[in-house]
């Protein structure tokens, strides 16, 4: 390899260029670089865009064909908090079946022992993991009713009831947005406190 005499040097993409480097006259080379930085940063600038238009409101309430939800007007966005599914047949909680509604409709009770102890569960698991994470976001008591719009009102209060016991104050009622069918239904929360 010889030495080369001091001057501007261009870069490889430039150093055959007619305009900046030594005429264009020259061999034409068939390999092409690879430029990875520019190529890093698009796939850099991809994964932001994405991650920064992923929507986490999406599907915070699981639609079952035993729950038809009732229409509201006054609504706002359904948040991410604890679920409790009252059907015609079940309540459950997460997933979690903690009782059935044709007991519940037998029993003069005010509260529904299982559903109190699921959701003091759950409760006790979130005050666990802040205290142990450090961070200073203290336990709100929002909870989630998805309920058909048939059930019976004394399930309902035996429900909200439980849910207030376990420490689950501010309750929230999904429904569907009157009106729905022009814009496409969807789902949000009547709040009730």
């Amino acid at each position: 390899m010889g030495i080369k005499i001091p001057g501007k040097r261009y870069g490889k993409r430039l150093e055959h260029s007619k305009v900046f480097g030594h005429g264009g006259h020259g061999k034409k080379n068939g390999n092409a670089d690879l430029l990875i930085t520019p190529l890093v940063d698009m796939f850099v600038i991809i994964v932001l865009f994405l991650i920064a238009n992923f929507s986490a409101t999406g599907e915070v309430l699981m639609m079952t064909k035993d729950i038809v939800l009732p229409e509201a007007v006054n609504v706002k966005e359904v948040e991410m908090h604890p679920v409790v599914m009252v059907s015609n047949d079940q309540v459950s909680v997460s997933g979690t079946i903690v009782g059935r509604v044709e007991d519940l409709t037998k029993d003069e009770y005010l509260n529904i022992p299982a559903l109190e102890e699921k959701l003091r569960d759950m409760k006790k698991q979130f005050e666990d993991l802040h205290s142990m994470a450090g961070g200073g976001e203290t336990f709100k008591g929002d909870v989630n009713i998805q309920a058909n719009k048939d059930v019976q009102f004394k399930v309902i209060k035996r429900v909200m009831f439980s849910c207030a016991t376990a420490g689950y104050n501010n309750i929230n009622f999904a429904v569907i947005q009157a009106g729905g069918a022009a814009t496409g239904e969807k789902t949000a929360a009547a709040t009730t406190h």
